[in-house]
């Protein structure tokens, strides 16, 4: 007779396993957000900003897999906080650019440091080498459901995991 226990569908379940870190994750960034607007959230939408060139503001919706209603009040919001602002894209007038601000830039880089320490929190299970190996791992994956499935809104998914752990 084996004295191995079977696993368990925890043990084996990705969905139970990414539900439990998503969930920490999200109550351990949000709680260190709460002066940024829209939270973990506008932390995203500020993030992709600051990076290479500015966005557009469909692009930026189209990125973050966030409805374009949800990102003109997104972005109004995080205006109104003095964190970015639309500029008018100097190829074509109809077009808004979303820019980040100086302000904005100090303040994506004290949540940069406070979101770093959290994750780290939450993935602190894990030694180092496993810490990386997880969060690129885990980039990749992304990376390719969201090639696969375009239209697949990230945010809305979450959301549904963190209200129903």
């Amino acid at each position: 007779m084996s004295s191995t226990v079977p696993p368990t569908p925890t043990d084996v379940n990705l969905g139970w396993s990414l539900a439990v870190l998503l969930h920490d994750w999200h109550k351990r960034v949000e709680s260190v957000l709460t002066d940024l607007p829209h939270g973990s959230r506008g932390y995203h939408v500020l993030s992709a900003c600051a990076g290479e060139g500015p966005p557009t503001q469909a692009a930026l919706a189209e990125r973050l897999l966030i409805d374009r209603s949800v990102m003109t009040y997104l972005i109004d919001d995080l205006e109104t906080a003095g964190l970015v602002q639309r500029k008018v894209d100097p190829h074509d007038r109809r077009v808004r650019r979303v820019c980040t601000t100086e302000q904005g830039r100090t303040v994506l880089a004290r949540a940069c440091t406070r979101v770093e320490h959290e994750e780290a929190q939450t993935l602190a299970g894990l030694g180092e080498a496993d810490r990386s190996l997880f969060r690129k791992a885990a980039i990749r994956a992304a990376t390719a459901v969201q090639q696969a499935s375009p239209d697949t809104d990230p945010c809305a998914t979450a959301e549904q995991v963190v209200d129903h752990p």
